[in-house]
């Protein structure tokens, strides 16, 4: 077998070009709009799973929302500390924003503890008392969503965007098709699939898009 010999600096260009290559030859009836091309593509290149092409969904003028909101300087919200890890803050910092996660914080520890929720669902408390616009990005944690869809319904926060794209199997789906069911901006991966990776790299695209073609 050979092996194709690439420039670090090129073997994510080159990724990229073999994705939309594979797409166009073994998905010829699908139809990525334009504005959806950057994120369902890193979305691909992060997880090597074809799926997206399918389950990934846009609502409420998702992409459009989200890059205003942090070319605003909007707050990231995130369920997990790889997600945060994985965001480009420098980028988000560039545009006058921050990534939180307050998963490990000690007072998100004893509200979990003395209401026996999970501490997914204190974080999401703790993150509406945020005075500023914000977008979550939740790749792990289904009571997020959860508690998320209930503190929309309660009229406490109006995310600028929500990411909803927790993998597993106990609430997901379900979590996923409330967040649908909401007349918000919204990014979903349907079904089971999804992840702290896929969260932050959908950050990462739309990041990528509003600093790289500037």
């Amino acid at each position: 077998m050979d092996i194709e010999h690439i420039s670090p600096k090129d073997i994510e260009k080159k990724s990229f070009e073999i994705i939309t290559e594979i797409i166009k030859k073994e998905y010829p009836d699908k139809i990525i709009p334009k504005e959806q091309q950057a994120i369902v593509k890193r979305v691909i290149h992060t997880t090597a799973d074809f799926e997206y092409l399918y389950t990934l969904c846009f609502c409420n003028d998702a992409i459009q929302k989200g890059k205003l909101a942090l070319q605003k300087g909007a707050c990231i919200v995130t369920d997990t500390q790889m997600v945060k890890s994985g965001i480009n803050k420098k980028f988000v910092e560039y545009l006058g924003g921050e990534v939180y996660c307050f998963m490990s914080d000690e007072d998100v520890a004893e509200v979990a503890k003395k209401q026996n929720i999970t501490r997914a669902v204190a974080s999401m408390e703790k993150a509406a008392q945020l005075q500023k616009p914000t977008i979550f990005a939740i790749g792990n944690a289904p009571t997020a969503l959860i508690k998320i869809y209930e503190l929309v319904k309660q009229n406490k926060i109006k995310p600028e965007l929500i990411i909803a794209v927790p993998v597993g199997f106990v609430n997901v789906v379900q979590a996923k098709e409330l967040i649908l069911s909401l007349s918000v901006p919204a990014i979903v991966a349907k079904g089971r699939k999804g992840g702290s990776n896929v969260a932050a790299a959908i950050c990462n695209a739309l990041l990528y898009e509003l600093i790289t073609r500037k």
